[in-house]
């Protein structure tokens, strides 16, 4: 499966960077997780929040999504480390399927790398996205 176009705010994009580089004081060489965020930087075509489609899954954005490979759905709002909380639907951006799920929009279906092999999931729909609803800073 090809790899498309994601797209990234500029303030996200900022504060992704600023975990890298926190991350790059610890040296994290074998952190294949920071490497994968450090991939999505690269290549994430970067827009002002404002101008940023609704339909894109941002920071803080509420989302569900359907695993390909068993059909089971999630819900789940996409947050930095600090506000993970699986049992509460926060999953970290530092997550394998947190990392795949940023950028890409409704619609969009994502074969991803996890440790268990690969996983193909769908976003379905996004619920809540903090740039369309005009909580451009969250």
């Amino acid at each position: 499966m090809r790899k498309r176009k994601i797209f990234m705010t500029e303030f996200d994009k900022k504060r992704l960077t600023e975990l890298m580089d926190v991350a790059q004081e610890f040296d994290f060489k074998d952190r294949n997780d920071l490497k994968m965020i450090q991939s999505e930087l690269e290549r994430a075509k970067v827009v002002d929040s404002k101008k940023i489609p609704e339909n894109v899954v941002t920071m803080n954005s509420r989302l569900q999504f359907m695993d390909l490979e068993d059909n089971e759905k999630s819900e789940v709002t996409l947050v930095f480390p600090a506000n993970a909380n699986i049992a509460e639907g926060k999953l970290s951006i530092l997550s394998p399927i947190g990392t795949a799920l940023l950028g890409y929009a409704e619609g969009d279906e994502i074969e991803w790398e996890v440790p268990g092999g690969s996983r193909r999931i769908l976003i379905e729909k996004i619920l809540y996205q903090p740039e369309a609803a005009g909580d451009l800073h969250l």
